[in-house]
């Protein structure tokens, strides 16, 4: 059976990378009485404290209900504690917020994580936890962040790399190889502790089920879980066993009596102690290691091999290669189906690494907030004052799901937004994945009966920009084209759990009922001259551009997915009308607000602003240029004659409305002048403002990098904007790394870097765009150079851009690699990429979340071939075969 046959097959999915990488400072695992998460549970004490929902590791995998865990622990016999989890800096201890401080890849996985690979590179001196801390916490926000290899640490190859693999023989049976490579020319020492252990759900009164690890046999220990077929975990060579029981040490932590005589921490006292007492003589626990204890000469590679199996196996190794052998081969040939058409090979590297960084990141996410809140029967009741700290309104939302996470590190919890990108990358290679994920949070128990989504878990009502129809089209019409047929069940139940996110829209964030839609900070962080989310002294009210926007992008993105049901099904007809006419609606009031018809588009500087609407009607255009500017792009659909033609109903009601609507009719781009091969657009932009804002946005000295199109215009390095409000200044420089504000906790900046996402939307926008306007519609590009280009080749030039922060380019230098010459030169660094948060506005570097494979993992899709790309997106707006001949 091939890798692509697998895939279907839910059973091959049941283990994979499911472990966070940080279960420690988490708002689920925080039950403090002020609600300070990152100091409730902490780096220090999480070798001894049981974790309520979760539980973490470095390179681990367990079942999709996390009932046990695998995991490896290492131990250069300096450091002070053994390294079961990696290390970082709190949001309070990062001048730049929080921040792993260690150096891991993910190399490899397949969808079904039949194979996977990944590298930790593991220091062999003591690793400098204290000097981290009090470097990073003496700079200031204008420095940069302190970072591991700033030590001095990796200097003399002085360090082991560290290969984790994993090879299924079956969906139960699952072989472990570890490589340990002495990267010093010297000998050094190196314990490693490959560990298995059960997910503590018996202390908290409601099942006190308790399952059993044991091990008589040096090779061998036994799993015994009424759930779970698995039932062995094998070692090739003999070693020692040592086990204790997944207890909190209380006494360690609180100074009370323990539950357990061998607590979560025994073994790691046991090896760093030899305290014999902190381990079970009898082999008997709920947490186990073999003991590996090796000195490796200089540059000297060794190999430890392991099986979690649900069968007896006498010989479990005997069949060991060549499984790993096939399930490797079997990769690479997925991923060579995948990349046809791709000739680069530093261009296949990257991409794969990123299609391997999307699926370690995939999670078991376990989060009930009415248990959260009330606290468990077993437990002392947490305070009353938690009651009402956060997510109290939330008391429905109960998540135990596999889930796509941004990072599991950095951001070890869903965000909403962020997920819709993750599922575009996912769909080229699992798109049953990529649909489970986008109809995960359309859920009863994920949104709130009222219709909203769940951001993330540090405040589930924070608002995300509402791209959630978008994905789900998007993934739709790919998992038409990979799989030649619709899948119209998904795309009928994602659309009628959308109408109520959408009606939570139009109730919720238009105060005023004028279609002038306000969001908050929308996942922007800092965007804005002031936290965007502020309630302002005397009733102004925020008018965004962004946020009304959006609501156009949502408006037609549900029209475009009625249009497409109403191919098999007329009575989507109507719902395709009512959408239609919202964002006309829409459309007229980003021109129209109020009563002196003030528009959101600036006729003197032709650019799109938020605003401020004070008490008396009169409004302040907020005239700093942002992407906030460019969203208004995001809103555009393309209709071909041949699906209004088939769609009678549709067409007459459309009719209509722009015959008695002309008001209407009149302020979106010509709909009623059909483009090339009698297309008709749709979009908030006509010709001449489109052509306006791609004069800004393409104009090097504003928003256009080298590495694509910067969050804020570049002319604020020089001239920061500045404003007066209510007697408070507010100042905003143009900053294109990290950020130099405290706001959003510091940790993310939309002031100058480049940020996935939104370049990707401009780029399908470009592409729609270009679509309906055929070649002919030129654009300077760069602004001022004197040379046209159309729409399509901007695109394919912005992905260019895009695509160049992570290739090699003629020095053979990577410029997210940024300034390290070790990342840039050395072959044990320079061919292993990391997927940061977002990136430098002029180098092209990474900064923030290392590992946020999420959305930038995006860059998957932008290098896969373009024609591929192009046949989608033209595929959206023909009528599909079938659906013709079942509407004939």
């Amino acid at each position: 059976m091939s890798e692509k046959q697998r895939i279907s097959d839910v059973s091959w999915k049941k283990w994979g990378p499911y472990v966070s990488n940080r279960e420690w400072g988490l708002v689920r695992e925080d039950y403090s009485e002020n609600g300070d998460a990152w100091n409730y549970t902490s780096h220090d004490t999480a070798e001894a404290k049981t974790y309520r929902w979760g539980e973490e590791g470095i390179c681990g995998i367990c079942d999709d209900l996390q009932k046990l865990v695998f995991s490896v622990g290492f131990w250069n016999k300096k450091d002070k504690m053994v390294k079961e989890r990696f290390f970082g800096l709190t949001n309070g201890q990062g001048n730049h917020g929080e921040d792993v401080k260690e150096y891991f890849y993910y190399l490899d996985s397949t969808p079904t994580h039949s194979y996977m690979k990944m590298l930790y590179k593991y220091p062999q001196n003591y690793f400098p936890y204290e000097d981290l801390i009090k470097i990073n916490a003496e700079r200031g926000k204008e420095e940069p962040e302190y970072e591991l290899i700033d030590t001095g640490i990796f200097d003399h190859n002085e360090y082991f790399d560290i290969f984790i693999e994993y090879a299924k023989e079956s969906q139960n049976d699952i072989l472990v190889k570890i490589t340990i490579v002495n990267k010093s020319e010297n000998e050094a020492s190196l314990v490693l502790l490959p560990t298995i252990w059960f997910r503590n759900t018996w202390n908290w009164g409601y099942d006190d089920y308790k399952p059993q690890l044991s091990g008589e046999e040096s090779t061998h220990i036994r799993i015994d879980h009424k759930d779970l077929e698995i039932k062995n975990l094998y070692a090739k060579q003999s070693l020692k066993t040592l086990f204790c029981d997944n207890e909190t040490n209380n006494h360690r932590l609180y100074q009370s009596s323990n539950e357990t005589e061998y607590c979560k921490d025994g073994i790691n006292q046991f090896i760093l102690t030899g305290n014999s007492q902190s381990v079970n003589p009898k082999n008997t626990g709920t947490k186990a290691s073999f003991f590996i204890d090796e000195d490796f000469t200089g540059k000297e590679s060794r190999t430890f091999e392991f099986r979690i199996t649900d069968k007896d196996l006498k010989e479990p190794f005997r069949d060991f290669d060549a499984i790993f052998d096939l399930r490797s081969k079997e990769a690479n040939e997925f991923y060579t189906e995948i990349q046809k058409g791709i000739e680069s090979e530093d261009e296949k590297l990257v991409q794969r690494q990123a299609f391997a960084g999307m699926l370690w990141n995939k999670m078991f996410y376990h989060y009930n907030v009415e248990k959260w809140l009330k606290g468990d029967p077993a437990e002392i009741p947490p305070p009353k004052s938690r009651e009402k700290i956060r997510n109290y309104d939330w008391r429905h939302l109960n998540n135990e799901h596999i889930i796509s996470m941004p990072d599991k590190w950095e951001y070890p919890w869903y965000a909403t937004w962020d997920l819709a990108f993750h599922t575009i990358s996912f769909s080229l290679i699992d798109p049953d994945f990529a649909k489970h994920q986008l109809k995960l949070f359309l859920f009863e128990w994920y949104m709130h009966p009222n219709g909203q989504l769940p951001a993330y878990e540090w405040n589930f009502s924070d608002v995300n920009p509402p791209v959630h129809a978008w994905a789900v089209f998007r993934v739709f019409k790919i998992d038409e084209y990979l799989n030649d047929k619709p899948d119209l069940e998904f795309l009928e139940s994602a659309f009628q759990k959308l109408l109520m996110n959408f009606t939570w829209w139009v109730n919720k964030k238009d105060l005023n009922g004028n279609n002038i839609f306000e969001g908050g900070f929308l996942g922007l962080d800092n965007i804005g001259v002031f936290d965007r989310n502020t309630t302002l002294p005397n009733g102004e009210q925020l008018e965004q551009s962004d946020g009304t926007s959006w609501m156009a992008m949502f408006a037609l993105n549900m029209m475009r997915i009625a249009l497409e049901l109403a191919l098999y099904n007329n009575v989507y007809e109507e719902m395709a009308m009512k959408f239609f006419e919202h964002f006309l609606s829409i459309a007229n009031s980003l021109d129209n607000m109020g009563e002196e018809n003030f528009s959101l588009w600036d006729e003197e500087d032709e650019f799109f602003y938020d605003a401020i609407a004070s008490s008396d009607g009169t409004h302040m255009y907020l005239r700093m240029r942002t992407i906030v500017g460019l969203i208004p792009m995001f809103a555009v659909e393309v209709i071909d004659d041949e699906m209004i033609e088939n769609l009678p109903n549709f067409k007459k009601r459309m009719k209509w409305v722009l015959e008695n609507k002309p008001e209407l009719a009149s302020l979106v781009s010509r709909w009623e002048v059909k483009g090339q091969d009698s297309k008709h657009l749709l979009s908030l932009l006509r010709g001449h403002r489109l052509k306006r804002l791609l004069s800004r946005m393409l104009n090097p000295d504003e928003f256009l990098s080298e590495y694509g199109v910067r969050a804020l215009s570049k002319e604020y390095e020089k001239n920061p904007y500045t404003l007066n409000l209510n007697d408070i200044d507010y100042t905003v420089k143009y900053t294109p790394a990290e950020s130099d504000s405290g706001l959003f906790g510091g940790n993310s900046n939309w002031r100058g870097p480049i940020w996935f996402p939104i370049n990707f939307l401009i780029i399908e926008s470009l592409q729609r765009f270009f679509f309906y306007y055929s070649p002919d519609f030129l654009v300077e590009y760069p602004t001022g150079s004197g040379k046209y280009s159309n729409l399509d080749q901007i695109a394919n030039s912005l992905n260019k851009r895009l695509s160049n922060i992570f290739l090699q380019d003629e020095n053979g230098r990577r410029p997210v690699h940024g300034q390290y010459e070790r990342f840039q030169t050395d072959r044990d660094f320079k061919d292993y990429i990391l997927f940061y948060e977002y990136f430098h506005g002029d180098n092209g570097r990474g900064v923030g979340a290392s590992h946020q494979t999420g959305w930038t993992g995006l860059i998957a899709k932008i290098l896969q071939p373009r024609f591929s790309q192009k046949e989608i997106a033209e595929s959206e707006t023909e009528m599909p075969e079938d659906a013709a001949n079942k509407k004939s």
